[in-house]
């Protein structure tokens, strides 16, 4: 089953001397339960594309499909509720609260939607993550690691359609971001997680399933 489908994206920033072409007509899709690794140099457009697809930002033209549904089509405050309920967003450098426990920073996504956090689902996923013993600690007395690990849990807990991953371990050292990619593997594998992950690293991207590298904003190997 196809939960991805972009057709066409285009991002231009800028005009005349100054036009950039970030995105240059791309198309590709993925299936249910797909893990997809992204890759390509600085500068590629990568990071760019992972944008459009959570709908942090808007293409200059194109569509992104989520399960179906044209997210560009929604207006901005439908497409903040869809991606907060549909999309989990996993960033480098974590983008934890600062003084929101381990807890509350996984739970937030819950709490912004007003919705009850499950006890059995909150203890499911620190074990799932290894931080039960780190569950009341902001996230300055945790590791690269493991506050990258809180933001997997944050991304995940909304059981989203999709998970979106811009350069998860480009922060972290070696062992951690082994850890990191065999819990994204790990999720992929037990919970049928989609996951599409951007990375410089070809290590990395070799533990998903699929591989599509990025040029100059398009598409040149999958």
């Amino acid at each position: 089953m196809e939960i991805l489908k972009v057709e066409n994206l285009t991002k231009i920033y800028g005009k005349d001397e100054a036009k950039v072409v970030a995105l240059d007509n791309v198309s590709f899709s993925v299936e249910k339960g797909e893990f997809v690794a992204i890759i390509g140099a600085s500068g590629s457009g990568k990071s760019t594309l992972l944008h459009l697809l959570g709908g942090v930002d808007r293409p200059t033209s194109g569509k992104v499909y989520i399960d179906g549904k044209d997210i560009f089509s929604f207006d901005d405050e439908k497409l903040a509720i869809f991606r907060r309920r549909q999309v989990g967003l996993v960033y480098q450098f974590y983008n934890l609260i600062p003084v929101l426990n381990v807890e509350e920073n996984i739970t937030l996504p819950l709490s912004l939607d007003g919705r009850k956090v499950e006890q059995d689902q909150i203890e499911s996923m620190l074990d799932v993550l290894g931080l039960k013993q780190r569950r009341n600690h902001l996230p300055n007395e945790l590791s690269g690691g493991q506050q990258q690990r809180t933001s997997i849990g944050r991304a995940l807990i909304t059981r989203p359609t999709i998970v979106l991953a811009d350069e998860p371990t480009g922060n972290l050292d070696t062992k951690s971001s082994d850890e990191v990619v065999a819990l994204l593997k790990k999720t992929n594998r037990e919970m049928k997680q989609t996951i599409v992950m951007i990375t410089h690293n070809m290590e990395i991207a070799k533990m998903a399933d699929r591989v599509i590298k990025i040029a100059d904003g398009r598409i040149v190997n999958e």
